[in-house]
């Protein structure tokens, strides 16, 4: 089993940013593709960012592209995302997935773990 915890949201002005954090806990966390959803209210759950157990390949929804940054910290088993110049329709419940393998993570399909999910709003 691997639980995931994020850290990082909150409530923030447009043009602003905020980095999230996804700590992993319970297995090693190397041989896992990491990724970020989120789901606004009354929305389906939609794929944010992906980056692959090296770090060395990332992928971005074209909507958060330029403006996000995914990375990981093998070491601290940690994955990131830095959101900049945001916008009030970034407002969602942002989560942290994990699965060995990176499709699964990108497309959000049969994705072995989730977090619990943060909270970020943006104010225009």
């Amino acid at each position: 089993q691997v639980q995931l915890v994020e850290s990082g949201g909150g409530l923030v002005q447009a043009g602003g940013s905020l980095r999230l954090s996804c700590v992993a806990s319970g297995r090693t966390f190397s041989p896992y593709a990491m990724g970020w959803f989120r789901q606004a209210p009354g929305k389906e759950r939609e794929f944010v960012a992906a980056i692959s157990r090296s770090g060395y390949s990332t992928y971005y929804a074209d909507s958060v592209k330029g403006r996000f940054t995914i990375s990981r910290d093998n070491a601290k088993n940690t994955v990131y995302l830095q959101m900049n110049s945001l916008k009030p329709e970034d407002t969602a419940i942002y989560y942290c997935a994990a699965d060995p393998i990176m499709n699964r993570v990108r497309f959000g399909v049969g994705v072995d773990y989730w977090g619990q999910g943060t909270q970020v709003t943006v104010s225009s």
